[in-house]
């Protein structure tokens, strides 16, 4: 059966499952048994019906999913009613009133509680057998220990920092032997992103196909506005928040030196609404409001209830696909847009020989002896290829690891500010020179290789 049949089928079956019937233990996977136990035209070539795919989706088949919002507590729904009793679920966030217009699995008296928590709780008790076990933590709290346990890992994000950490972290779990990459140290993950009418659903085979940093493009870049109607002539709330800020954070350091606003600590939003609350009343703008300065500090575009069903159906059934082996799994990018009537198309994203987070070799850094660091620290941060955050630059100078710049500790910070006004040459590097770079994308160090020009 195509993708697109298969994702309506089992969406259908899946939405009738959910509906609060108590299923009969003995039927229950008889949907499931349909697709597993018997042959057709649009099987996979090497399929051969039997009962041990559902035993081992049952019983055996570890499924992790990052992130319980809207994208997540469809997926948890719509795995769970597919044979997946064995799933963990990872969400640092807790539940607000304005989730509730779209993330079904939470409840007005859920407010404030964590999300994984909370959607763990509902899918344990409405689906027997299944086991959904919640971890109210970041995914950077955990090791490769474990994340190494999982069969299928799918994400339901609304960061492409978070995606490109856990891209970086399945990359780093591959095992290599003599250059060859072993195929048991692969782990696929599913990824599936919307904005408002708009989504998407890939199909990463890390080490083997495109990975999210090969494909960094395809994520529209960030809104800014202008600096100049920033900081003199504001006209909507957005404004206000953008001018606290961009340029009231910076100045007054209300958590102290060296602190970067973080858009999930409450107490920092607050500050950020109070303030952008202050700078509105100055120009009469209304509308300012804490969930409108999150959403800006954030980028948060608007969900739509509708698209995530979609794009998490998909997610699931690509789950399925590579979990039993029953149909060829999705190659590799599926894009989905109802915003005038609908579409979708399918597309290969082919990997980059000189991506930074999946290729073997360390990249060439082209800049002359007399550029100086801030230029190479602001072509981490502006390439579209690469789009750092905050890039901590290390290199072995005389023999001794030194420090070139890092940003995420205010001493350090402070102490090496100083080199980004130096020249390379003046650093001691030279060409051929690696430099270790570190950032909050990636759970690895990444190595590149300066190229002096002339």
């Amino acid at each position: 059966m195509p993708s697109n049949l298969l994702n309506q089928e089992s969406t259908a079956m899946m939405v009738d499952g959910f509906s609060g019937r108590t299923c009969e233990s003995e039927g229950q996977w008889n949907h499931i048994k349909k697709f597993l136990e018997r042959s057709g035209p649009f099987t996979h070539p090497d399929f051969e019906p039997s009962t041990e795919s559902l035993q081992f989706m049952l019983e055996t088949c570890k499924i992790l999913v990052i992130g319980a919002g809207g994208l997540g507590c469809e997926l948890l729904k719509d795995l769970a009613l597919s044979g997946f009793r064995n799933i963990q679920v990872v969400d640092m966030d807790t539940i607000d009133v304005s989730n509730l217009n779209r993330q079904f699995l939470f409840r007005p008296k859920d407010v404030g509680r964590p999300k994984a928590n909370v959607a763990a709780d509902f899918i344990n008790n409405r689906i027997p057998g299944c086991c959904v076990v919640p971890h109210f933590k970041k995914i950077q709290d955990f090791d490769e220990t474990f994340y190494r346990q999982f069969h299928i890992i799918v994400c339901g994000l609304d960061s492409v920092i978070a995606r490109r950490w856990m891209n970086g972290m399945l990359l780093s779990l591959l095992v290599y032997e003599d250059g060859v990459l072993n195929p048991g140290s692969i782990i696929p993950l599913i990824d599936g992103g919307t904005e408002g009418f708009k989504g998407n659903a890939r199909v990463i085979l890390p080490g083997m196909s495109a990975c999210i940093d090969c494909t960094l493009e395809l994520y529209p870049p960030q809104v800014n506005f202008p600096m100049c109607t920033i900081a003199s002539m504001p006209r909507v709330p957005e404004h206000c928040v953008e001018y606290v800020r961009m340029l009231l954070w910076p100045k007054e350091k209300p958590f102290g030196d060296g602190v970067v606003l973080d858009g999930d600590d409450p107490e920092h939003i607050q500050w950020v609404y109070q303030r952008s609350l202050e700078r509105a009343a100055e120009f009469n703008i209304t509308g300012v409001t804490y969930r409108l300065t999150q959403g800006v500090v954030k980028r948060i575009i608007p969900a739509v209830a509708s698209t995530n069903a979609v794009i998490a159906a998909a997610c699931a059934t690509e789950v399925f696909k590579i979990a039993s082996s029953a149909y060829i799994p999705l190659n590799n990018y599926m894009v989905f847009n109802d915003v005038d009537g609908l579409y979708t198309y399918t597309f290969e994203a082919e990997r980059k020989e000189n991506c930074s987070a999946c290729s073997q070799v360390p990249l060439d850094l082209n800049f002359s002896p007399c550029s100086k660091l801030q230029e190479v620290l602001d072509y981490f941060t502006d390439s579209a290829s690469l789009q750092m955050k905050s890039p901590a630059i290390t290199a072995t100078v005389e023999g001794k690891n030194k420090t070139l710049y890092l940003q995420s500790v205010a001493s350090i910070e402070q102490r090496t500010r100083p080199n980004l006004s130096k020249t390379l040459k003046e650093l001691g590097l030279s060409d051929g020179q690696e430099l270790a770079v570190a950032d909050v994308t990636t759970p690895q160090t990444m190595l590149f290789r300066l190229c002096f020009t002339t």
